[in-house]
């Protein structure tokens, strides 16, 4: 099982082999984490997002690094749901963007990745629900990745994050402990 942490910083500096950007359909850009990732990477990145997209809610592409630094070698563009009340999938949307980017990572060789909170942004999705299905599928979706690391924008983020991270660790640990007799 790979092992998942929590850090508070920018994404674009992370020591892991593939980046997450919380993208729209269109791969060429936009505000948030992907204004930065895309400053970060240099116009070569909005190019191969527009040679490969569109990317439907829900799906993750990837395209190299370009100018972000080594070890980054890629970024894996995640399209999240708009946030329309929750009467619409948009939490089956969000736990398929984050097991499509293990997927789209296992493909790429690549062994450690940092994700973002998808679709809190402009998206609206509720911060502590997304938390929740962020970490129950990283956490039950088979991968090859060793090292995950959710990158926390701000205190909030990171707050719900490793919370939400140890409360999924004491579950298993009980579920684990009740199974032995």
């Amino acid at each position: 099982m790979a092992v998942i942490e929590v850090v508070q910083g920018d994404i674009t500096l992370q020591d892991t082999e593939a980046v997450v950007t919380a993208a729209n359909e269109s791969l060429m850009g936009g505000g948030g984490v992907d204004g930065a990732v895309h400053r970060a990477a240099g116009p070569r990145l909005a190019d191969a997002g527009a040679a490969i997209g569109p990317c439907e809610p829900g799906d993750a592409m990837a395209t190299p690094a370009f100018d972000l630094d080594p070890p980054i070698r890629h970024v894996i563009h995640a399209v999240g749901p708009v946030w329309e009340g929750g009467e619409y999938g948009e939490a089956e949307v969000l736990a398929s963007c984050y097991r499509r980017c293990l997927e789209v990572t296992d493909g790429l060789g690549a062994r450690s990745l940092a994700l973002p909170a998808i679709a809190t942004g402009v998206y609206g999705f509720p911060a502590a629900q997304a938390a929740r299905i962020a970490v129950a599928t990283l956490r039950s979706t088979p991968t090859e990745v060793e090292r995950i690391r959710l990158v926390a924008f701000d205190q909030q983020a990171y707050d719900l994050l490793t919370a939400e991270l140890a409360a999924a660790s004491d579950r298993t640990h009980v579920q684990s402990d009740s199974g032995q007799g």
